[in-house]
């Protein structure tokens, strides 16, 4: 990511010198953010059908390891302690960048050393601040290390700079031998990485050289990973790749499927990253989804920051619980629209405060609009001039450890239907027990109840960021049999850790109609037809049992019992837009698997499309299908 202003810096106090943490953050209350969800329901919120296994959330180690390198011992281990261990956020997730060289750049911090020397051979001691961070992450055993790229190294990019200009595909091999060797040498050291991404927003040359960066046209993708796949192959690691990190969703629906027809790239790459610098609605982020869909791949959120005034990207900074629920809700929106199975934000730390920390307290806790919201923990940028090695630890921080601290790699996420407007609820499982973290966007305080379906549940633990809290142990929710009842105070996250010795399910509701928004009409099985392959369509609600459905935890979509059970699915396994959507007997398949979103839309796991009224019919015997996801109200359905 490029921020293409710099925060000017300022007249400082010379000679201070603090390495304890931040002053404690402003407890104002700034103005609520707007729902995710325009259809949330009152009553009780539910718990459905299994939707995707979380493999983690972090942020990444550029650039300021490369400032940090000046800083002490004893705070550089206060930031690995902060970054990777539970009496901070515990991040799962830590994306190390393999710097190019900075060969061209015109900001010296964002260029990071290459370990590749100019008769080609390595110089391990390059980068020593960012591999004292890789360290310090493997050494608290962060599950998932990743080497990410902004640019090659200069001899391998058509202009021998490192922004500018873009991968000269006649060195792939070259760069494939090159990334692998670093991550041969950091395996030896026990600091492997599990993923490379050769390239990061590659849609995007960095012409400006405020920082590395390098154009790879979608044509050429599929020979960059193929090289780089190869040769870590070849070099016997289980390093996969990740790819193509670009800057926003349009950009990868539109230009990563070229590299997905490639014959060998897909077999190399474990998961579909990308950046949402789009800031992209919830229908937009499900095509994302749709995408993972029929690559057989996860999709990972692998960058996001520095929302402005306007909502988009822009300049500011806010430390305060109003900038820590922006960043919740793109997490939200990622995890519950494009079924990401990874939340990465954009760095851990920034110096781009916007203000002089050393004149008084109100600059780390205030907002202004000359600094960025680009990091979760802040430095002085003139620390090397006055000093002051203080860290500033903002509410985005606190906020993003509800998640990586409690939910880690492996547990999978449910879908949520019916939660409060304004309260965003994600429910993981995992070592049979619950975690619910529910972020109240409103500016008062409302109550979420919730029914996880399955067994008793008995609270075990439950914390909560908000204005003047941080990560703080707070009451447990009251609970009855499978339901919790809690009241969110105003804009805040929380954590709820339930046990529960039940099966997802278990006793998860029955028998329930799905009512389209725009129709007003219910899902329908023609004339009450238990014979395989009757396509549904829309009819006035009767109460008839062709118009109850189970939203099973495994999630397929029910209808009938007994011998007459039948599963709703694509008409023999279809995945292309206009598929009709009929009744079969269940078989497991992904093409009779659903996935539950906020907008009350329902999209297919295997072909990532959307439960459609055709034609945006709302009459008796509008028939259904899968179509692409685009937000409108005939694909959107009420639970009831």
């Amino acid at each position: 990511m490029s921020l293409r202003i710099r925060a000017a810096a300022r007249p400082r106090a010379a000679g201070r010198i603090a390495l304890t943490l931040g002053t404690v953050l402003a407890t104002a209350v700034l103005p609520t953010l707007a729902p995710a969800s325009a259809s949330a329901a009152a009553g009780t919120a539910q718990i459905t059908g299994a939707a995707q296994t979380i493999s983690g959330f972090g942020a990444s180690g550029a650039w300021w390891p490369i400032d940090l390198a000046s800083f002490s011992s004893s705070v550089q281990n206060q930031v690995g302690d902060l970054l990777f261990t539970n009496s901070g956020i515990q991040l799962s997730q830590y994306r190390y960048n393999i710097g190019g060289g900075g060969a061209g750049v015109t900001t010296s911090d964002r260029a990071p050393q290459t370990f590749l020397t100019s008769t080609g051979g390595y110089d391990w001691t390059k980068d020593a601040g960012g591999q004292k961070f890789l360290q310090l992450a493997a050494a608290d055993h962060v599950p998932d290390l990743i080497g990410f790229v902004n640019s090659a190294p200069a001899a391998d990019t058509t202009n021998g700079r490192n922004c500018g200009g873009s991968i000269d595909t006649s060195k792939d091999a070259a760069y494939g031998s090159y990334l692998a060797t670093v991550a041969a040498h950091f395996a030896a050291q026990g600091e492997a990485f599990s993923q490379i991404s050769p390239m990061n927003e590659p849609d995007d040359s960095f012409g400006t050289c405020g920082q590395e960066g390098m154009s790879v046209a979608a044509s050429a993708r599929a020979g960059v990973i193929d090289a780089v796949g190869s040769a870590l192959k070849t070099a016997g690691l289980p390093t996969t790749v990740i790819a193509d990190e670009s800057s926003q969703t349009t950009q990868l629906t539109s230009e990563a499927p070229t590299w997905l027809a490639d014959a060998a790239a897909p077999g190399y790459v474990s998961a579909v990253a990308h950046h949402t610098y789009d800031f992209p609605s919830g229908s937009r982020l499900e095509q994302v989804g749709a995408l993972g869909a029929t690559s057989g791949k996860p999709v990972w959120a692998t960058e996001i920051c520095c929302q402005g005034v306007g909502g988009g990207y822009g300049q500011q900074y806010d430390p305060t619980i109003s900038g820590a629920l922006t960043m919740v809700n793109s997490l939200y929106s990622d995890l519950a629209y494009g079924d990401d199975s990874a939340f990465l934000w954009w760095t851990a730390l920034s110096p781009m405060m916007g203000c002089d920390p050393t004149a008084g307290s109100s600059c780390a806790t205030s907002v202004n609009l000359s600094g960025w919201n680009d990091g979760l923990i802040y430095y002085d940028p003139n620390y090397a001039s006055d000093g002051n090695q203080s860290l500033y630890v903002t509410k985005r921080f606190y906020a993003l450890g509800q998640y990586s601290r409690f939910v880690r790699p492996g547990a999978v996420r449910y879908a949520v239907a019916g939660s409060p407007s304004g309260v965003q609820t994600l429910a993981f499982r995992q070592n049979n027990a619950w975690t619910i973290v529910a972020a109240n966007t409103n500016s008062s305080a409302t109550t979420l109840t919730l029914n996880a379906g399955s067994g008793a549940l008995t609270p075990t633990g439950s914390y909560r960021t908000s204005a003047t809290e941080n990560l703080a142990s707070v009451a447990a929710p009251t609970v009855s049999g499978s339901t919790l009842t809690a009241s969110l105070p105003a804009q805040s996250v929380t954590t709820y850790q339930l046990a529960d010795a039940g099966q997802p399910g278990s006793t998860a509701p029955t028998g329930q109609t799905l009512t389209g928004a725009q129709s007003g009409r219910c899902l329908d099985v023609p004339n009450v037809s238990t014979v395989d392959g009757t396509q549904l369509e829309l009819w006035g609600c009767n109460g008839g049992s062709n118009q109850q459905y189970t939203l099973t935890a495994s999630g397929a979509v029910t209808v009938y019992s007994g011998a007459d059970l039948k599963c709703l699915g694509g008409k023999q396994g279809g995945t292309a837009p206009g598929t009709a959507v009929d009744i079969d007997g269940c078989d497991g398949s992904a093409g009779q698997q659903w996935v539950a979103h906020p907008d009350g839309s329902l999209t297919n796991a295997a072909s990532g499309l959307c439960l459609d009224a055709y034609g945006q019919g709302t009459g008796n015997g509008t028939s259904i299908d899968e179509w692409t996801c685009n937000g409108g109200a005939n694909q959107q359905w009420t639970l009831n």
